[in-house]
């Protein structure tokens, strides 16, 4: 519709009565200016005015020189209450018209058609998705030394316990549980500690199997490794226990920290 914008003065109280909306609380003065806009066709407000606000902006005369509407950020103000930003006339014209322009040259680069883009994003996701996770399966095997129980054991033992101790680039923190719980089941009774270095930062997770428990505790390793990383303390199980250090250059110190307790208590 092209309605008219009227605004008046009036005081605050007046103003509310007649349904005006003050979206800013008590943030107002005794007297305040109310723009009202357009006429509800259909719907409980058919035949009334459908904006009703206390407002200081300066408005149009009429709703129709607004022109092209483009929404372009939405937040929330308060509670039930979304502010919208939007550029209007020209100035949407040509926010619309640059958009239309990217839209075109993404199409371009992914050699589909603008209304192709989708189903072609949503592939690409899921492909990436796909490649993820054979990456994080590609590391699990080269940090366990190839795919589990093919060729030589990828442990070492001193006195009579079986110990795999490995610093491993690019997995994540919490890819090391998996890669411990499988180690465990390769040394069949020891001790695995694994740390993994990502973006300098080293994650460090000590496993210990059930038969050792009364012997040597997961968590006292873990916060061995964890003081040579530059981190405090580690916690977990006796049989499990995680921590970490920003030191990644210090993987090995950490691992050497975990095996020299091992072989005093293995003396």
């Amino acid at each position: 519709q092209d309605s008219a914008v009227e605004t008046r003065l009036m005081d605050r109280d007046s103003a509310i009565a007649t349904g005006a909306m003050a979206l800013f609380g008590e943030k107002y003065g005794d007297e305040v200016r109310v723009v009202s806009m357009g006429t509800a066709l259909e719907g409980d407000k058919a035949g009334k005015t459908y904006s009703v606000e206390l407002c200081g902006g300066t408005h149009v005369g009429r709703t129709g020189e607004i022109g092209v509407v483009a929404v372009v950020a939405e937040n929330a103000v308060s509670a039930g209450v979304r502010r919208l930003e939007a550029l209007t006339g020209t100035a949407a014209r040509r926010y619309l018209t640059e958009q239309d322009r990217r839209v075109r040259d993404i199409a371009a680069k992914l050699k589909v058609r603008p209304d192709e883009l989708l189903p072609r994003i949503d592939a690409l996701v899921d492909e990436r998705r796909k490649l993820e996770r054979e990456l994080a399966e590609a590391r699990r095997k080269l940090a366990m030394g190839g795919a589990e129980g093919a060729g030589e054991p990828q442990f070492r033992q001193i006195g009579a316990i079986n110990v795999m101790a490995r610093a491993v680039e690019g997995v994540a923190p919490k890819d090391l549980r998996g890669l411990v719980d499988a180690g465990k089941r390769q040394v069949g009774s020891g001790v695995v500690a694994i740390v993994g270095l990502t973006d300098g930062r080293a994650g460090l997770v000590v496993g210990v199997t059930d038969d050792l428990v009364d012997r040597i505790s997961a968590v006292d390793l873990a916060r061995l490794g964890s003081a040579a990383l530059g981190g405090s303390g580690g916690g977990g199980r006796p049989d499990l226990a995680q921590a970490g250090g920003p030191d990644g250059d210090k993987a090995e110190l950490a691992l050497q920290a975990i095996t020299g307790r091992i072989e005093e208590l293995a003396a």
